[in-house]
C-alpha cells in the first residue's frame, strides 16, 4: 500500500496553500488532500499541486462530513476549528494532528483532549509566531550560549500582511480573549495588564514602531527551551521596512539574547530575522516542518502526546530551511 494522504483542513487558504506547495517541493510524491468548504477552490489548489485531491469538509460535524472508509496519514488544521472536530477526528483514527490557530489561552481544550487520550496519537501545538519558525530560530541561536539569562523578541507585522481573513480572525480572537501580556520575569511567568504591556519595537531600518507585549506560545516555549528566566515578546502592527523602502510588505523580527558564552564570559547578541515576502513563507515553513516530523519523514517516529515545535524539530535544520526559502539572519546594529 502506498503512503496515505495528509488531510489539510483549510488547505485552500493562504497558509494551507503555501504549506502544501512547500511540502510538494520537498516531497514530490507525498499525497495531499486539500479540504475546505469551497470544493471548487480546493480543486484549483489540488490541480496546481499534482499528487493531490480535493474534498469538501463540514467542520460542524464530528465526522467532518466525510465517508467512514477514508484513510489519512495525518490531519493538519490550517484554520481555527472552534469545535475541535478535526482533532477528535484525528484521535479516533489514531492520526497525528497539527494546529496553528490556538492562542495560549484557548489551547486549553486541545490540551485536555490530548491528556484524556494520551495513547491516541501525537498532537503538535504550533500556534506560535510563524507556526514555530521563530522559536526554532531562537533555539538555534541560543546554542552558542552556555547560559541564557534573557531573550527579548520584537516583531513587526505589516498591516498588509496579516494572512487573509483567517489570519485576521485569529488576531482579533486572540486580542478579545485577553488583553494581558504573558512574560517571564526572574523565572516567574507573569501576566501584565494592558497598561503595563506597552512596548516599542525597533524595525530593521531603525524605525521605532509602537507596540505591546503579548501573550503568545513562543514565550513559554523559548523560556523552557533555553532555560532563560527572562523572556518577552513585543509585537507591533505597522508599515514594514520593505514597504517603507517602496517594496512589498516584509517580515522583520529582532532577537536579542543575553547570557554567558562557554567558559562564563558575558555574551550578548542581537539579530534580525527578515523575509522580503512577509510572514507567509515562514508560517508555511513552520507548518511544513511540523508535518515532516509528524510523518517521520525526517527523524524518528513521534510518540503519542502533546508536543511543541521546538521539542520535535531540529533547530539547525529549521534555520537551514529558512535560509533556503529566502529568510535572512543579520546582526542588529549596536548589538553585541
Amino acid at each position: 500500500m502506498g503512503q496515505r494522504s495528509v488531510l489539510m483542513l483549510g488547505g485552500s487558504g493562504q497558509a494551507g496553500t503555501e504549506t502544501a506547495a512547500l511540502l510538494r517541493r520537498w516531497y514530490p510524491t507525498l499525497p495531499l488532500t486539500i479540504a475546505g468548504r469551497d470544493l471548487d477552490r480546493a480543486r484549483r489548489v489540488a490541480d496546481r499541486l499534482g499528487t493531490a485531491t480535493a474534498v469538501r469538509v463540514d467542520l460542524t460535524r464530528g465526522d467532518l462530513g466525510r465517508p467512514a472508509d477514508e484513510r489519512y496519514s495525518a490531519v493538519v488544521a490550517a484554520l481555527w476549528d472552534e469545535r475541535l472536530h478535526g482533532l477528535r477526528y484525528a484521535q479516533r483514527r489514531g492520526l497525528p494532528y497539527l494546529s496553528v490557530s490556538s492562542g495560549p489561552v484557548d489551547i486549553a481544550p486541545e490540551v485536555v483532549m490530548g491528556a484524556q487520550n494520551t495513547g491516541a496519537a501525537p498532537i503538535l501545538l504550533a500556534s506560535h509566531w510563524c507556526a514555530g519558525a521563530l522559536t526554532l530560530a531562537v533555539s538555534h541561536l541560543a546554542r552558542e550560549y552556555e547560559r541564557v539569562d534573557a531573550v527579548r523578541i520584537g516583531a513587526v507585522l505589516d498591516e498588509r500582511d496579516t494572512g487573509g481573513p483567517a489570519g485576521m480572525a485569529d488576531l482579533e480572537r486572540w486580542s478579545a480573549t485577553t488583553s494581558a501580556a504573558l512574560v517571564r520575569r526572574d523565572g516567574v511567568f507573569t501576566w501584565l495588564p494592558a497598561p503595563d504591556a506597552r512596548a516599542e519595537v525597533i524595525a530593521s531600518d531603525g524605525t521605532a514602531v509602537p507596540g505591546e507585549y503579548i501573550a503568545i506560545l513562543d514565550v513559554p516555549s523559548i523560556a523552557h527551551a533555553t532555560d532563560a528566566p527572562n523572556v518577552h515578546f513585543a509585537f507591533a502592527v505597522g508599515a514594514s521596512t520593505g514597504r517603507r523602502r517602496g517594496g512589498p510588505a516584509s517580515l522583520e523580527v529582532r532577537i536579542d539574547i543575553e547570557g554567558a558564552a562557554p567558559g562564563g564570559a558575558p555574551l550578548r547578541t542581537g539579530r534580525y530575522l527578515t523575509h522580503a515576502a512577509g510572514q507567509r513563507p515562514l508560517t508555511a515553513l513552520g507548518m511544513a516542518l511540523g508535518v515532516e516530523r509528524l510523518l517521520a519523514l525526517r527523524g524518528a517516529p513521534v510518540p503519542p502526546g502533546i508536543h511543541t515545535p521546538e521539542a520535535l524539530v531540529d533547530p539547525a535544520h529549521a534555520v537551514e530551511r529558512m535560509l533556503e526559502g529566502g529568510a535572512v539572519l543579520t546582526d542588529a546594529p549596536g548589538a553585541g
